[in-house]
């Protein structure tokens, strides 16, 4: 029974995989005109469907605003009862739709081009209503479900999905979309966390362990202990970055010496420590403590101390 069900998930991966190597054939001029007309749009994209055909809708416009085109989802039922008010003068109307004769469908295509819109069909019947009254046609043709019944709407849902991701891609393309636009309108996610967050962001809730050159053995243990951040710096006078000390660094210290009495800070500081500005990225920050193998960076502008960026600040903002 076991074998029976590890076959049938895999001949269903391997179905819907073919129906999305098969859907590159069905790229062609209408995609690249699709594309260009959404792009040179002054509305928005309006998507519709019915059935499972309007959750694909409903994703790919959740893809699209968060890729920088602005989208909405109109269920084609609710558009023939009220809804069709949301679609403006300057918009595209994208329909989504397997067999392209839905009754909704019938009824929502003609209202739409009475009010001039032009309508692209990710169809996969392209001798359908939707199909021949379209302005565009995308074609989602699939030779079969992954339903053991060819009936459930499996693989043809996939391909109309990676059909929208195409659209999206392309759209980000044309429109130049970059990573600091990505973190703008994904301002509470970890990724976006990783385009926007810089080390002034996190740095500053920590304590701020600092020692003269001259303090003492015990001045230097009581710092590190009371910060609880594993390392001070070392500065001088005017609170210029001079070395650091870490635990290690105590460690090794305690491990060479016979005697501790007269040992000060600047007898086992390390001279050369790793610094980073405060307007860097906290993931360039990250990228800094896996190269040198650390959990601490002092932040520092014009060798000027400012305090401690520790590995842990990146765990809790979710930057690992």
């Amino acid at each position: 029974m076991k074998q029976t069900i590890i076959e049938s998930a895999k001949r269903t991966i391997e179905l819907e995989a073919l129906s999305i190597k098969d859907l590159a054939q069905y790229i062609d001029i209408s995609f690249e005109k699709a594309v260009q007309t959404i792009y040179q749009s002054k509305g928005r994209l309006v998507l519709s469907g019915i059935g499972k055909s309007a959750i694909v809708a409903q994703k790919i416009v959740a893809t699209l605003n968060s890729t920088g085109t602005p989208s909405l989802f109109m269920h084609a039922a609710d558009a023939i009862h009220g809804d069709l008010g949301m679609i403006q003068k300057e918009d595209v109307v994208l329909i989504i739709s397997k067999s392209g004769e839905s009754p909704e469908i019938k009824v929502l295509v003609p209202l739409i081009k009475n009010f001039g819109n032009p309508i692209i069909a990710i169809v996969g019947n392209i001798e359908s209503y939707l199909a021949t009254n379209a302005t565009i046609v995308l074609n989602t043709t699939v030779s079969k479900e992954a339903c053991p019944n060819n009936l459930a709407p499996t693989s043809s849902t996939t391909v109309q999905m990676v059909m929208g991701d195409a659209l999206a891609v392309a759209l980000m393309e044309m429109s130049g979309f970059t990573g600091q636009n990505f973190a703008k309108y994904h301002p509470g996610g970890n990724l976006g966390k990783r385009l926007y967050l810089t080390v002034a962001d996190l740095y500053g809730k920590n304590e701020k362990p600092q020692v003269l050159s001259t303090a003492s053995l015990k001045q230097v243990i009581v710092e590190i202990t009371e910060k609880r951040l594993g390392v001070t710096a070392v500065v001088d006078e005017d609170h210029k970055v001079t070395g650091i000390i870490t635990d290690g660094d105590l460690r090794r210290m305690l491990d060479k010496s016979s005697t501790i009495e007269n040992i000060l800070a600047k007898d086992i500081f390390s001279p050369t420590p790793k610094t980073i500005q405060p307007d860097v990225l906290a993931v360039q920050a990250l990228e800094l403590m896996r190269e040198n193998d650390i959990s601490q960076l002092i932040v520092e502008q014009d060798r000027h101390y400012l305090g401690i960026l520790h590995l842990h600040d990146l765990i809790r903002e979710g930057i690992i």
